[in-house]
């Protein structure tokens, strides 16, 4: 029964982490969604009107790069509308943004959350596309042509960019970690749309059609993941396009990455709940797959198995006659992970710290979180999904 449990154990890792990322390439590479080609000539394509949904809490300190950032997309003044939602700041975010007459802002006084913010500011949008992004977050300056031309598939119900983490060599874990994880993450999202549709969008940049938006509930934490879901429930795909993209830093350290993993996880946990008819193959195929290999697994019951297999492989070693078994090599296996993880933690705030410390030790970190958030998810501690933390 123990081996049972050991070996079940090895196969969802391995699976979640590694085995998905290859079944899912050789998936999208012999069986791709097929794709009508659309025209290079885009002089007969005209462009929607569209609108740029910019929810802040107290974000006064980046208002004025982030709208510089807004002016210099390429896409025709007459057709892009900008949307700011102010969530009950504090600061001067207000009369900042009064400043920009293309501007248009609504919001509460008093701080309900995020989700509340998307809400409310929906009710305001009269474009068939609504993009949003986060205010710390800078586009490229093609995002929003890049993302539009995507809508010209009557499938897609929801597009996503690509979510880039800047950092220099002097910065430590939190940045070099979430930049690495990104980069794995980016990939599945591709993979995952050349087989069917990505799963899920992140906050820092998608866009969905406006009739397809249903407001949600108000404690919601993943209200990116969650909007973009429930339009794939509804048939359609989430595509993924890496050529837009938003630039943000990463946490300015582990603490502050800390807040942002654990809400992260609730999110997760949450949305397992929320989306219950999408673990259901046999009606939605696809789509239940990917949402169960990519999300629910790493969500669930994955971190707990990862955590499982150190004792168990130094019990089942243990009770081997033979030194030299299979249980003790992976025991040993997982002690020298372990290790590299340690030095990394004890490295955190190092800006020389390598990749065989703080990938490890990031690892880690994100599936302890994934514990962590469920006493997070049930403490109610939360404001609708919205905890800031600090960045570089």
């Amino acid at each position: 029964m123990l081996q049972f449990v050991f070996w079940t154990c090895i196969f969802l890792v391995l699976y979640t982490y590694i085995g998905y990322a290859i079944l899912i390439y050789i998936l999208a590479r012999l069986f791709p969604y097929p794709i009508k080609e659309r025209s290079q000539n885009s002089d007969g394509y005209e462009l929607p009107p569209l609108t740029l949904f910019i929810t802040a809490y107290n974000e006064a300190e980046i208002i004025q790069e982030k709208m510089s950032n807004c002016l210099e997309l390429d896409y025709p003044e007459d057709k892009i509308h900008i949307l700011w939602v102010i969530d009950g700041s504090t600061d001067d975010s207000r009369e900042l943004l009064a400043k920009y007459p293309m501007v248009k802002i609504v919001g509460s006084a008093h701080r309900k959350g995020k989700t509340a913010a998307v809400n409310h500011g929906m009710e305001y949008v009269k474009t068939p596309i609504v993009v949003f992004s986060d205010a710390n977050c800078l586009l490229n300056a093609g995002t929003l042509k890049i993302i539009t031309r995507q809508f010209e598939d009557p499938t897609i119900g929801c597009v996503s960019g690509e979510k880039r983490v800047a950092f220099d060599n002097d910065d430590t874990v939190s940045s070099k970690g979430e930049g690495a994880y990104w980069k794995y993450e980016s990939l599945l999202k591709r993979l995952d749309f050349e087989f069917y549709s990505a799963v899920g969008a992140a906050g820092e940049l998608f866009a969905v059609r406006t009739e397809l938006f249903a407001a949600m509930e108000e404690d919601t934490l993943l209200d990116d993941f969650m909007l973009s879901m429930r339009i794939a429930l509804k048939g359609y795909r989430i595509a993924y396009t890496a050529d837009a993209y938003a630039v943000e830093y990463g946490s300015l350290n582990m603490e502050e990455e800390g807040k942002r993993k654990r809400r992260i996880a609730a999110g997760g946990w949450q949305s397992i709940g929320r989306l219950l008819p999408l673990l259901n193959g046999f009606k939605f195929g696809k789509l239940s797959f990917q949402y169960i290999s990519h999300r629910v697994l790493r969500w669930s019951v994955t971190p707990f198995a990862l955590f499982t297999i150190f004792p168990l492989a130094a019990l089942l070693g243990y009770c081997n006659s033979s030194l030299l078994n299979v249980f003790n090599i992976i025991f040993v296996a997982q002690c020298l992970f372990y290790l590299c993880a340690a030095v990394g933690y004890l490295m955190r705030n190092n800006p020389n710290s390598t990749k065989l410390y703080y990938i490890p030790y990031y690892f880690l970190f994100m599936n302890i979180n994934v514990i962590r958030g469920i006493y997070y998810l049930f403490s109610r501690s939360f404001i609708g999904g919205w905890e800031k933390s600090q960045r570089k």
